[in-house]
């Protein structure tokens, strides 16, 4: 009888304990994930890496891995609007490591979403539609809390995004609707009014964009919210030749991401290149040069200085988790030692703190192992830098790598000029127009031009999409 009252006591404990934690647990991601998003908006750098490593600490003291993984995508999602993609995929790794182990579906779903999104920003944008709809698997099958929305509207938003450089445009549409009814803070108005702008009739992206453009000033905040919306209400307003206007947008879009650089780094250089545009055709010569040069400045420079300052915010934080790890896991031998002394009724206890204790070894190899390996980006990567800096030997380095595509251009056409190689190398890499006129400072209509002198001279059917086209050659 002692032994069976014992039994149901113990059951009892445990199972309250249990439901503690997973309490203890969804408060944890609902404060962190919140926080983090609230910081990562309002351009707060110092909050944010601050709030993640206070989390992580936390995590560890909890016993909470999935906790952990969540800080690490959170300093990845961070690392991507740096553009400082290596040390974004040492945090990804380590998250994944940890999630793989994991059967939480809103975490996994918050990874495949912000993993998704890097790819994309490699131009991997097969991998980033595939990894967003893994994170709609996910989200599908996670159960319904607090965050499940937030999440569930990124995922949305980065689809529409997806689909519209796939040429899937009505598809495209629905998400960024669908993402609206889940936040009306203005940020999918900013996407559907730049999909609509790019895309469809430009006229009717000034609807969108006008309600993106009034909620950021209604709301007086200097975000990344505001800082979207009067960069497009800006290049809306150059467009249509409205020049006091778009000069009104476009340098409160410059006072905003003063504030904002350190997150949102990579807005400058557009920002910089509509006033170039702006003031060019004004007439104001002295603006220009100076909006030109700001630009070209700001293309070429690496933001080494900044990108210092956070890989060492990166190599501490990754520095500090591994000795509170080394720590912790000294304390587990202690405790597993005295576990094998005591009662039998403790066994249970003991065998999965050892388990925690070899997942934890197993992670804090992959982060030693990650810290050791080199960050030269590979061929790819190199290529693709070297198309966004315009360089001079970007042609000769994608020469190296794809021989056979060039020879079969010239095969094509022996006529095709060094600058109409260099477009259709930036096309092979699936480079938008829009990118291919800030990296090479022209207009985006001539790059549409040019798109239609080059289908001209491949003899490429009107109907046949023109990345399909090079992608079909090797």
């Amino acid at each position: 009888m002692i032994r069976i009252f014992l039994s149901v006591v113990l059951f009892l404990l445990v199972s309250c304990h249990s439901q503690t934690q997973k309490e203890d647990e969804k408060k944890f991601d609902t404060a962190l994930l919140k926080q983090n998003e609230k910081f990562r908006l309002g351009g707060e750098y110092d909050s944010l890496i601050n709030l993640n490593k206070r989390y992580y600490k936390q995590a560890d003291k909890m016993n909470y891995e999935d906790g952990k993984a969540l800080c690490y995508i959170n300093l990845a999602e961070l690392n991507i609007s740096l553009e400082n993609f290596q040390k974004s995929q040492i945090l990804f790794d380590n998250a994944k490591e940890i999630l793989d182990n994991s059967e939480d579906n809103l975490h996994k779903a918050r990874f495949y979403n912000v993993y998704g999104r890097f790819n994309a920003d490699l131009r991997r944008l097969d991998k980033a539609f595939q990894y967003n709809n893994e994170a709609m698997n996910y989200i599908k099958k996670s159960n319904n809390s607090g965050l499940k929305n937030d999440i569930l509207f990124s995922i949305y938003l980065r689809q529409g995004i997806y689909l519209s450089q796939k040429k899937e445009y009505e598809k495209a549409l629905d998400y960024f609707h669908k993402a609206k009814k889940l936040n009306n803070t203005g940020l999918a108005d900013c996407a559907i009014s730049d999909y609509v702008y790019m895309y469809k009739n430009k006229d009717s992206a000034y609807k969108y964009i006008t309600m993106a453009y009034n909620k950021a000033n209604i709301s007086g905040k200097e975000d990344g919210i505001a800082l979207y919306a009067n960069t497009i209400m800006g290049e809306y307003f150059l467009n249509y030749k409205q020049y006091y206007k778009a000069e009104i947008a476009l340098n409160k879009a410059l006072k905003i991401n003063e504030k904002t650089k350190r997150i949102y780094a990579y807005y400058a250089k557009y920002i910089y290149n509509d006033l170039r545009f702006l003031y060019e055709r004004t007439g104001d010569k002295e603006k220009a040069y100076f909006y030109l040069k700001a630009y070209s400045d700001a293309f070429y420079r690496t933001n080494t200085s900044l990108l210092a300052t956070i890989n060492q915010d990166m190599e501490s934080f990754i520095t500090v988790t591994q000795q509170d790890a080394h720590h912790h896991k000294n304390k587990i031998y202690w405790i597993v030692s005295l576990s094998f002394m005591g009662l039998c009724l403790l066994g249970l206890y003991a065998w999965r703190i050892i388990l925690g204790l070899k997942k934890r070894k197993k992670i804090l190899a992959v982060e030693a192992e990650n810290l050791k390996i080199s960050m030269n980006d590979n061929k790819q990567e190199e290529i693709i830098e070297l198309g966004k800096k315009n360089d001079p030997e970007f042609l000769n380095r994608f020469k190296e790598t794809y021989p056979d595509f060039i020879a079969q251009l010239l095969t094509i056409n022996p006529g095709l000029e060094n600058s109409e190689l260099i477009f259709c190398a930036m096309l092979k890499l699936h480079f938008t127009s829009k990118e291919i006129a800030s990296y090479t400072m022209v207009q985006h209509r001539s790059i549409q031009q040019k798109k239609y002198r080059i289908r001209k001279k491949l003899n490429i059917p009107g109907e046949t999409d023109i990345y399909h086209f090079f992608d079909t050659l090797k």
